[in-house]
């Protein structure tokens, strides 16, 4: 009775660490990361690197391009709904779709993913999805690392990024100065909203709007809730542009994401042109409609935030525009003429206005 009782030692697992459920994910995910492999992937999962053979005989002066990105608030939605096999592809395309756009063919892809406690079925669907995008875009999941944060995420929160390496011949490097007077721009649709803008989203829908996710919305067709439509994965555009560079004389690629149409195609252009893009050349999804209604947003805010129904521009000489729009067609992409390339000092004229209704 007179004995001090001995404390327990505390463990990891006391802290919220669980090592045994990091490897489960680990094994739920090898079948899918295997699915992604490319023949110049050395090894396999588990190891501190992964290792990836560059092939320089196909290169005289090959040029590595890297690109890192995230999903943003997008995963509150996925969080609030529960499905969490499809943000995965959005982290993908939001880096391979930046790496084309330099004429770069995504090689591999890294992977990162925060959460609050492991569970492993719910991992293994975020992975899976990565897997997917991986797959979608040709490059291999090399690798990656799930972190556990007790104590700084909530047990269901999670945040996702990744960082993406592909590799571009020097003389073929997509860039402003092969711009010229004449050029025609091509735009390819979007999936819906992609991964951009979701902040705003939430605040005018979920907030101030008061809907709810499993709401159906008659607009978006196919009994669709609200909740399906803003989890709609980001498309991913990399074996189509590389697809497009192959069969036609593209200039310049511009990947809309923050910023917009504007913001983004402004990055393409050098100082003596203008891109004149004409909106009435396309109807924007429901779901902008949706977000601009219910928030009463300005159109300038509306297209400096969205990408308004346009995911990717390519910038073809004129001589190729047809070539290149039956490329994209033979792909499955929608894609239009959207605009041209004119005189001017660096700047992106938007006009006419979007067909409604």
């Amino acid at each position: 009775a007179g004995r001090q009782a001995r404390k327990r030692s505390a463990s990891y697992a006391d802290a919220g660490v669980s090592i045994e459920a990091g490897d489960r994910a680990v094994e739920l995910l090898k079948s899918k990361v295997r699915q992604t492999r490319r023949p110049e992937v050395l090894g396999d999962l588990g190891g501190f690197a992964g290792l990836f053979r560059l092939d320089t005989t196909k290169y005289k002066n090959p040029i590595l391009a890297s690109s890192t990105d995230g999903v943003g608030t997008k995963l509150v939605i996925a969080q609030q709904m529960d499905i969490h096999d499809t943000v995965g592809i959005d982290l993908v395309a939001m880096v391979v779709d930046d790496l084309v756009a330099c004429g770069a063919e995504p090689l591999f892809l890294l992977d990162y993913i925060a959460t609050g406690e492991v569970v492993p079925d719910k991992v293994a669907e975020i992975g899976a999805g990565i897997a997917d995008g991986c797959r979608y875009a040709g490059c291999a999941l090399l690798g990656g690392e799930t972190a556990e944060h007790p104590g700084v995420l909530r047990p269901d929160e999670y945040d996702i990024s990744a960082t993406g390496v592909g590799v571009v011949e020097e003389s073929e490097i997509l860039s402003p100065e092969r711009v010229e007077v004449g050029d025609v721009v091509i735009a390819m649709r979007s999936s819906g909203l992609h991964s951009n803008g979701y902040s705003l989203v939430r605040h005018v829908l979920l907030g101030a709007g008061r809907m709810r996710l499993d709401v159906v919305i008659d607009d978006f067709g196919r009994q669709r809730t609200l909740g399906e439509e803003l989890l709609t994965p980001t498309k991913i555009y990399a074996q189509d542009c590389l697809k497009l560079i192959a069969e036609a004389e593209v200039r310049a690629l511009a990947h809309v994401t923050g910023g917009g149409i504007p913001g983004n195609l402004v990055r393409i252009l050098p100082e003596n042109v203008d891109a004149v893009v004409n909106r009435s050349t396309w109807r924007p999804q429901p779901v902008f409609d949706l977000v601009q209604s219910k928030g009463r947003i300005e159109d300038a805010e509306m297209e400096a935030t969205f990408n308004m129904g346009v995911g990717m521009f390519a910038i073809v000489s004129a001589e190729d525009a047809d070539r290149a729009l039956a490329t994209l067609t033979g792909r499955g992409v929608e894609a239009w003429q959207a605009g041209e390339i004119i005189e001017g000092s660096g700047n992106v004229q938007m006009i006419g206005q979007h067909t409604r209704g």
